[in-house]
């Protein structure tokens, strides 16, 4: 198997196999990265998506707490339904009309991971800004941090990750 080692240079996995060599190929259409960003790449979802872990999900309130325009948290909430992060679940209010509730489904709640290394890279990026919500854990209340593992169970710093192609 050929293997690329780009430690010290611009690059921070090792490449092994058909995906040592780059120029071979382009990632355009076919990367993960590529998919994901698609669906959660924008501002407006992630501040929904947000808002729906902090419990809400009218769309009265969304538009609210995020501060988006109603034409925006709509389109997106569309999108965010289409793609499956969430579902639409209707409620009634006595004497109102049926409208909806937005819930994220188990694919939406997939990204707590996200979220979660999201939040505190943000929480590092502005020298001396501080508040805002931190996430802990209910069993012993230190705070969440993000972490890698291998599907083995093993932590995995960025030095010791091998990039490749997938199988199709």
């Amino acid at each position: 198997m050929e293997r690329v080692d780009l430690h010290g240079e611009d690059t921070v996995f090792t490449r092994t196999g058909a995906f040592a060599d780059r120029d071979a190929f382009t990632a355009a259409g076919w990367c993960a990265m590529e998919r994901s960003l698609e669906v959660v790449g924008t501002r407006s979802a992630m501040m929904l998506v947000r808002e729906a872990f902090y419990g809400g999900r009218r769309f009265d309130d969304l538009v609210r707490r995020t501060g988006l325009a109603e034409t925006v948290a709509s389109k997106r909430l569309r999108q965010l339904v289409a793609d499956g992060l969430m579902e639409r679940s209707p409620y009634r209010e006595p004497g109102a009309r049926t409208r909806y509730e937005y819930v994220l489904t188990d694919r939406g709640r997939a990204l707590f991971p996200l979220f979660v290394a999201l939040m505190r890279w943000g929480r590092t990026t502005e020298e001396g800004v501080h508040g805002g919500v931190e996430l802990a854990h209910a069993g012993c209340g230190a705070p969440l941090v993000p972490a890698v593992r291998c599907e083995a169970g093993h932590d995995v710093p960025i030095e010791e990750t091998e990039a490749r192609l997938a199988p199709r």
